[in-house]
């Protein structure tokens, strides 16, 4: 098959997703188009294209830290203002749509209307992967309502949706655009199994000067992703061991001043170091204010053998099982009390690295998630 993939932005998450989707099909035979704004070098071995937007502003879905401040989100943004950009991914993807069989559009988003536009025009089947911080924003009353009827006409009209949990599929689509069950894959994100692995450690602890058994904490240093959570939760258990933190972002000048001694920030590392952080940890540690819609370090620290420690709610409810990991209260003595209890029972750790690989192994590897995947377009197409 011939297979464009349609990105807003470079994306966190959803880009490393993309990336992994199109290697995947890459590997299986199929010609892929890779698209996106400031696309660069994008996926070795597949078309990249590059979406000219018509201003400074990237349009965002959430903050992203390496946009700075030229970066706007669409769910703020008047229908005049919006619109202006959707022209530029529409140039981008008709340039290869006569000759593909379908295209994966990323969001609910402008991406989502220049994909239903183009694929209308050529008369080419579509789907769209809807990631949570596509849709989410419309719950709260955000979108201009003009903007978000067009969206709402390319997500009914898309020949199948692809969410990474019940949880996106159920609370924030199906309760707001009745789309029959039936038109989606569950999908969830998929985990290098050799890159995190319990055996890829190196020399990453003396190379940061670590301790032998520490906490991890990954991610934004920002109110969202709240790590202000588990620097509060720290308190209860830094007598045990330090809590490290990699990630940066707006908070971080602040959270160091009131973690104090009980831990450390990293700041940005190479996803290679992070992967063997992460492999090394004692525990991982995660407390987001908002319900995630997934929340890949989990399945990272699954394949790395890691126990998770984690508030409950959002899709993280439908990866950690009690045998994997500990889900608390949304509240940070909770989280504190679990990951204590946790740290003591050495017995009940060792139980859980063992399933957390096993569980990698058989939900979440990119063997097991890649042939699902191609299946799905494969019968996509072939109905079209």
């Amino acid at each position: 098959m011939k297979i464009a993939i349609l990105l807003l932005n470079r994306g966190r998450g959803s880009g490393v997703v993309a990336k992994e989707h199109a290697e995947f099909l890459l590997k299986q035979g199929h010609t892929i188009s890779f698209i996106h704004p400031d696309v660069g070098e994008g996926v070795k071995g597949v078309k990249n294209i590059d979406v000219h937007l018509p201003s400074e502003i990237i349009p965002v879905h959430e903050y992203l830290p390496s946009a700075k401040t030229n970066q706007k989100a669409v769910s703020s943004m008047s229908y005049e203002e919006a619109m202006d950009y959707v022209p530029a991914y529409e140039r981008a993807l008709e340039q290869i749509a006569g000759d593909t069989d379908v295209v994966i559009g990323h969001h609910a988003n402008l991406t989502a209307i220049a994909t239903r536009n183009i694929c209308k025009r050529f008369g080419k089947p579509y789907v769209l992967f809807l990631h949570g911080t596509g849709i989410e924003p419309r719950h709260h009353g955000y979108y201009d309502d003009r903007l978000w009827h067009l969206i709402e006409q390319s997500v009914r009209e898309a020949n199948g949706l692809i969410v990474t949990t019940e949880y996106v599929r159920d609370e924030l689509i199906r309760n707001m655009i009745p789309v029959p069950p039936g038109n989606f894959l569950i999908q969830p994100c998929g985990v290098d199994l050799a890159e995190f692995n319990p055996e890829n450690i190196g020399d990453i602890k003396e190379k940061f000067n670590l301790p032998s058994r520490y906490v991890i904490c990954p991610g934004a240093l920002t109110h969202s992703k709240g790590p202000q959570n588990v620097v509060e939760a720290s308190r209860e258990y830094h007598d045990l061991v330090q809590t490290i933190f990699i990630g940066d972002g707006d908070m971080r000048e602040q959270l160091e001043q009131q973690l104090g001694d009980r831990g450390r920030f990293l700041g940005f590392v190479s996803n290679e170091d992070k992967a063997k952080l992460i492999n090394a940890a004692t525990l991982l540690v995660a407390a987001p204010e908002k319900k995630e819609h997934f929340g890949i370090i989990y399945t990272e620290a699954m394949a790395g053998g890691v126990p998770i420690v984690a508030y409950e709610g959002g899709g993280v409810n439908s990866i950690i099982t009690d045998e994997t990991g500990i889900l608390t209260q949304r509240n940070p003595m909770a989280l504190g009390t679990a990951i204590r209890s946790l740290l003591l029972n050495d017995e009940r750790r060792q139980a859980m690295t063992v399933q957390n690989r096993a569980r990698a192994k058989e939900h979440y590897a990119t063997e097991v998630l890649g042939p699902r995947l191609n299946r799905w377009l494969q019968d996509l197409v072939n109905k079209s």
